[in-house]
């Protein structure tokens, strides 16, 4: 039996990079799977346009019949060089549309949808290390932290339904803009960037009733040790 046999899932940002290994690991677990983005997937939509959240919400469930699972992975891309005294207006509320406002009417409505349909459904965000820590990216930070706190309230508002809400938390995984920096590396316990294939398992286990059932309005952590890392501390 696989972990996910029977499940339904609609997975956002799904066209690569971590999105995309978490909508093909979970298709390998045995859910059938709905994909969006802005090109390359089942549904292409830009889910920074005023509606777009709904307008997907009801194709994914026309597609499947029932959503069981939520993943939203979908995120603009960033530029180092938008930082806090540079990010225009347009970057701002373009990242917070898609990660905060679009990830949200998402759970909503089809935390709604679980409900009235009796499924013990789950919803993932892919969020950040940067929703803790300042990144000098001030709509991506903000973005992910608005996304830890959704989580935590959706898991309160939908656990009495028995649907749970969590967060996997990536670390330094190169892909949308993120290439790092010389010497991140050396900063990071097990010396060596993530790959969207490290991310990916632990999603599947954490949607999973097998491994998941008692988790939600938790955050997991999946970084190679790189938070661990104090840059009080001396060098060389």
């Amino acid at each position: 039996m696989k972990l996910l046999e029977g499940d339904t899932a609609l997975v956002t940002g799904a066209a690569q990079g971590i999105g995309k290994a978490i909508a093909e690991a979970v298709a390998a677990e045995g859910a059938r799977v709905f994909t969006s983005d802005l090109r390359g997937c089942d549904f292409q939509i830009d889910l920074g346009r005023p509606g777009a959240a709904e307008t997907l919400g009801l194709r994914s469930i026309s597609a499947l019949g029932t959503v069981s699972l939520f993943v939203h992975a979908a995120c603009p891309s960033r530029r180092e060089e938008q930082t806090a005294l540079a990010v225009s207006e347009t970057q701002w509320r373009e990242m917070l549309e898609v990660n905060l406002n679009a990830g949200f009417l998402l759970a909503q409505q089809l935390g709604k949808h679980m409900r009235e349909k009796g499924i013990r459904g789950r919803v993932l965000f892919v969020t950040s290390l940067h929703a803790e820590s300042p990144r000098n990216l001030p709509h991506y930070s903000a973005s992910k932290a608005g996304q830890t706190m959704v989580v935590k309230e959706l898991a309160r508002a939908l656990g009495p339904h028995g649907i749970r809400v969590n967060a996997i938390v990536p670390g330094a995984v190169p892909g949308a803009g993120f290439k790092g920096s010389p010497g991140l590396v050396e900063k990071i316990a097990l010396k060596r960037l993530g790959t969207p294939a490290d991310i990916a398992p632990m999603a599947v286990a954490i949607l999973s009733q097998k491994y998941g059932a008692y988790m939600t309005g938790a955050s997991v952590v999946v970084d190679g040790g790189i938070a661990l890392y104090n840059w009080l501390e001396a060098t060389g």
